[in-house]
C-alpha cells in the first residue's frame, strides 16, 4: 500500500470522514528533502495501513489546500485526527517518530 494522492476533490472523502488518524505530507517533485520521504511514509502507509492512513498533497497541483492549512514550507507534515489538524510540523521527521505521533493520535 502507497501513500494516497489527495486533492481539493476527494480531501473529504480521504481526510475528513477517515475513520483513521491521516498524516498529510504537502510536497513538491522539486523538493529535494520531500523526494527522500517519500519512501519513508511508503513504509509506513505499507506497515500500519490499518491503522493509519498516508496522504499526500502536491502544493503545486493544489495551492488552495497548502494555503488553506498555512502551509510555508516544504515538506510539511500534518496530523489530522476526526477530520482535525492536530499538529503540523515543517520538515521530514524519523520513521519512528512520525509512527509515534500517528500512535499518540489513535
Amino acid at each position: 500500500m502507497n501513500a494516497i494522492q489527495v486533492t481539493q476533490s476527494n480531501y473529504d472523502t480521504e481526510v475528513t470522514q477517515s475513520d483513521r488518524p491521516v498524516l498529510i505530507d504537502f510536497w513538491a517533485p522539486w523538493c529535494g528533502p520531500c523526494r527522500a520521504l517519500a519512501p519513508v511514509l511508503d513504509e509506513i502507509a505499507t506497515e500500519h495501513g490499518d491503522r493509519f492512513k498516508i496522504a499526500k498533497i502536491d502544493v503545486d497541483q493544489d495551492p488552495e489546500l497548502a494555503s488553506k492549512f498555512r502551509v510555508r514550507g516544504v515538506p510539511t507534515l500534518l496530523f489530522v485526527k476526526d477530520g482535525e489538524p492536530r499538529e503540523q510540523h515543517l520538515g521530514g521527521l524519523s520513521k519512528s517518530e512520525i509512527v509515534k505521533r500517528l500512535a499518540a493520535l489513535s
